[in-house]
């Protein structure tokens, strides 16, 4: 059988298509209705492209195909792809469909076209596809008959995965990097080669350079880091320029600079640029590595068992197609990385992630594929790099447990850190530092000690497997983890939540989470009218009866964590004097099993601490609640919660105190021309350090090339008129919009409204928490559409990178208004007696709107218009849109001829408002 042969079917929100199959020759295309389209997907097997995308258009959930994004993972594995039918066009080399119609063509030629490549002697794919056929046809995968007809059996046995990937190698510690001080000369002239020499001299870029280099110099006392707060306007150039410098030091100091990012899309971007500054290999090592944390690598382990039995069904196809991945992935990533980020969400359900290190079970040198493991491998590479490039997670973990676990760890403590995307820190080290005594965190670290509690398949184990031999080495040390395994019982299990909500709870925890959950029910002044949202009360007269229950909680977590202190101390002890069998790989296994332990101790300090505050006055560095989680009407999670007031205070100690040089830079690092915020944000108070500040304004000419359009006659709370207006606002732009809500309820209802209204003029749409594709995807596809339009939440208004026409339009359903949260009250009132509790509430606001307009102008040629559907928008926070952005009071009507016009700035016949009219509401 052919792939003409097959009929094919594709589906959006302007209708469905299928082309028939008539012998070897496929037949007309024609526009079939959806129930039509379901009855044909379970007579036979159709082509069709990303079947859970286009299940969700046809509402049959449970449709199945034949999907090209799982042939094309199978045939080009590690390879990029827009997963759309432009996309696959792109990536075959074919003609790109002109219309819906003509899709279903499409579908079967590039099958065709696919499976033609196994012919192709020249298939840099071919080792280990046979192998992986094998096993997939006994999985029934729908693609196995077509490819078994082309993939012939190879002359030599092919290799396992497990054998196939390299080895990481030892490498001796590098020696302290040397103390240099970087010229100004020599920093221009390195920037100049790294922007070529018909580059445009950008004056702002070679100052930010300049500046950065500052923080390379030898530091003049110890906790006494040097720190740079540079704000660079978007199209500065911030990227090479502190590039620049990071690469200059680095090779004349034999040091490792780290730069952190928030988002991954920016990762991505500093792995391209920083080709420009350092080679592929020096040295026989590759000198730019990026690294993340351990729950985005796959985990070989993992996969073996789920290639052997651990997975069934759709699951296991999932893992053969992400073995084939990762013997050609570059380095295991499978967040962000080189595995698509479309795969795992073609087979409903979250095994991806089941395939990484989520639970920190890693037994290290224990594991058989320890000398191959993707996370060892970028670990040691890390530790011998000119350029890491990590996240601010990561960089905080790092900072914070280095006098911790393993030698390796402790000796990449990031010294020089560059902070890109800096406006993020505060959010990063708020979550990095916080504590959350929950029933989804409970029950993991029951599992973690304890191991498998039923007959469920898979390769997790407990504390007393992870450490056999020394529980039969050390009696003490065996003691302790015994203890462990009995305190751990005192932790809520399988079934906590069910048993919670019928007023059954069992031990001490779980006790104490059914009565969180009573008493924050009980206090809900909602009416039950936001069923379907979480609810949250303030840790403050509590009860005699609550508190005592905390007691209880508080006493049966501190006999878990007694023998988990005992037992890191064994291990240490046992590092220290170990016996014969101790060799370098049981040191290894045994020093990452301290370094979890360790972990999960300080975690349970935590938790003890913030249950011991209960019956007394509060701490005033932390903010503490309790909280009921629910989503879409189901309770989820419920716990207590502590956050710091300021998580600058721990960021400082942690990380800016061992740190010799730090920068922290952004597009919106500071509120307008006022540094106060970003100062206090960056935690140098705290060490009693002055930062230096920098500041470049962005070189676009906002006046001529963006609009900023505020519309005052769209009822709040109206959806109706909302989605009216989202429709007629990208209709006017012909696409290329990007939508952001403050709320997923109010974005899937006008999604709902207007999807299909916009397929019939062409225009396709894509939603964030509606279609089944992960967020990088969407924006992958938008912008590859400049007739695309893309709605999303607050992952879309930062970090998104979409220049040119793919982007023209902007529009906000309302000001991003603080969450009324119980940890934004105790915040806005400590900056209210510091005299500025609204202004609190503006910074936040301004940063928001800035860094959501800054999505739409990215190159000097970009022209857009930034459109907020509000008419409650105050003229004092307008300071958040760069100097001479023309902004506009009007009403819809004014606001769509504006946008189907185009941006005209310097035309004013519309009434516009400048930034000295009076205060809006």
């Amino acid at each position: 059988m052919s792939a003409a042969a097959l009929p094919a079917l594709h589906a959006s929100h302007g209708g469905c298509w299928m082309r028939d199959a008539q012998g070897r020759m496929a037949g007309s295309t024609r526009p079939i209705g959806k129930g039509e389209a379901i009855t044909a997907a379970a007579d036979a097997p159709l082509l069709m492209l990303n079947a859970p995308l286009v299940a969700s258009r046809l509402g049959y959930p449970d449709l199945a195909g034949l999907d090209l994004l799982e042939l094309f993972a199978f045939i080009h594995p590690a390879r990029f792809m827009v997963p759309t039918p432009k996309g696959l066009a792109h990536a075959l080399d074919l003609p790109e469909p002109a219309s819906d119609d003509a899709v279903p063509a499409l579908l079967q030629t590039a099958a065709a076209a696919l499976l033609a490549t196994c012919d192709d002697p020249l298939w840099g794919a071919r080792e280990g596809a046979w192998s992986a056929l094998q096993s997939l046809a006994r999985l029934h995968w729908g693609w196995t008959d077509l490819l078994a007809q082309r993939i012939r059996r190879p002359e030599r046995a092919e290799r396992w995965l497990f054998a196939r990937l390299p080895e990481w190698e030892d490498a001796p510690e590098r020696p302290q990097p040397a103390q240099i001080v970087l010229e100004d000369g020599e920093i221009a002239g390195r920037l100049a080669e790294l922007t070529g020499s018909g580059a445009e001299t950008r004056a702002g870029q070679q100052d930010y350079a300049r500046a950065a280099g500052a923080m390379f110099a030898p530091r003049r006392a110890v906790h006494q880091p040097h720190i740079l707060l540079a704000q660079a306007g978007t199209g500065t150039g911030k990227t090479l320029g502190y590039l620049a410098a990071a690469s200059l030091w680095a090779q004349r100091s034999g040091g490792t600079v780290w730069v952190s990012t928030f988002t991954k899309a920016l990762q991505r971007q500093l792995r391209r640029e920083s080709r420009r500054a350092f080679p592929e290999v020096r040295d026989g090592k590759p000198p730019v590595v990026v690294r993340k944390g351990r729950e985005n690598y796959l985990c070989l382990l993992n996969l073996e068992d789920a290639l052997q039995g651990g997975f069934t069904g759709r699951a296991a196809i999932m893992a053969q197609l992400v073995a084939r991945w990762a013997a050609y992935s570059q380095d295991g990533d499978m967040i962000g990385g080189d595995l698509p980020g479309w795969l795992g969400t073609l087979f409903r359900r979250r095994g991806i992630a089941a395939l990484t290190d989520q639970r920190g079970e890693c037994v290290y040198a224990g594991c058989p594929h320890y000398r191959k493991c993707f996370i060892e491998r970028a670990a040691r590479a890390s530790a011998q790099a000119e350029l890491v490039i990590a996240n601010h997670a990561l960089v905080m973990v790092n900072a914070a447990r280095a006098s911790g676990i393993r030698g390796s760890d402790a000796a990449q403590r990031p010294t020089r850190i560059v902070f890109d995307e800096g406006h993020h820190v505060f959010e990063a080290a708020d979550a990095m530092f916080a504590a959350a005594l929950t029933g989804a965190e409970t029950i993991e670290l029951r599992r973690w000690v304890i191991g498998p509690e039923s007959k469920s398949r898979g390769r997790r184990r407990g504390l007393a497997a992870r450490l056999a031999d020394v529980a039969s080495y050390d009696e003490e040390g065996a003691r302790a983890i015994g203890q462990a395994r009995n305190a751990a019982e005192a932790l809520p299990g399988d079934g906590w939540l069910a048993r919670m909500s019928e007023g059954a709870p069992y031990g001490p925890i779980e006790t104490l989470l059914a009565a969180t959950r009573t008493l924050v029910l009980a206090r809900d002044e909602s009416g039950g009218q936001d069923a379907g949202y979480g609810l949250e009360t303030e840790a403050a007269e509590l009860g005699g009866a609550y508190i005592e229950i905390a007691g209880h909680a508080q006493e049966a977590l501190e006999a878990l964590r007694q023998p988990l202190v005992r037992l890191g101390l064994r291990l240490e002890a046992l590092m220290a004097d170990g016996p014969d069998w101790l060799d370098g790989p049981a040191r290894a296994r045994i020093e990452g099993a301290r370094g979890a332990i360790g972990w999960r101790a300080d975690l349970l300090a935590g938790w003890i601490a913030l249950l011991a505050r209960l019956g007394g006055p509060g701490d005033p560095d932390f903010v503490d609640w309790l909280a009921l989680d629910r989503s879409d009407g189901r309770e989820w999670d419920v716990g207590l919660h502590r956050r710091y007031l300021d998580p600058m205070k721990p960021f400082a100690a942690a990380v800016l105190a061992p740190a010799h040089g730090v920068m922290m830079t952004s597009a919106t690092l500071r509120d307008g021309h006022d540094w106060d915020s970003a100062i206090a944000r960056s935690g140098a108070g705290y060490l009693d350090v002055t930062p230096q500040l920098f500041a470049a304004d962005s070189p676009f000419d906002y006046a001529s090339q963006a609009e900023v359009l505020i519309v005052t006659d769209v009822p709040k709370g109206d959806i109706p008129a909302l989605a009216a207006a989202y429709a007629q606002l990208i209709e006017a732009a012909g696409g290329g919009a990007l939508g952001l809500f403050t709320a997923i309820r109010r974005l899937r209802a006008v999604n709902g409204r207007i999807a299909d209204r916009l397929a019939r003029g062409g225009l396709a749409l894509f939603a964030q928490h509606v279609d089944p594709i992960d967020t990088g995807t969407l924006v992958d596809i938008f912008r590859d559409d400049p007739r695309a339009s893309l709605l999303g939440t607050d992952a879309l208004r930062d970090g998104v990178d979409v220049p040119g026409h793919s982007l023209r339009l902007v529009v906000m359903e309302q000001v991003p208004w603080p969450k009324p949260s119980i940890l934004h009250r105790a915040r806005r009132l400590a900056a209210s007696a510091r005299g500025g509790g609204q202004a609190h509430d503006d910074h936040i606001i301004r940063a928001r709107l800035a860094q959501a307009f800054g999505r739409l102008i990215r190159t000097r040629t970009d022209r857009g218009h930034f459109v907020v559907l509000s008419s409650a928008f105050p003229s004092r926070l307008l300071s958040a849109f760069p100097a001479g952005t023309p902004v506009h009071r009007l009403t819809l009507d004014a606001a769509l001829q504006r946008v189907s016009g185009g941006v005209s700035a310097r035309e004013t016949a519309l009434p516009h408002e400048s930034r000295a009219e009076k205060e809006g509401p």
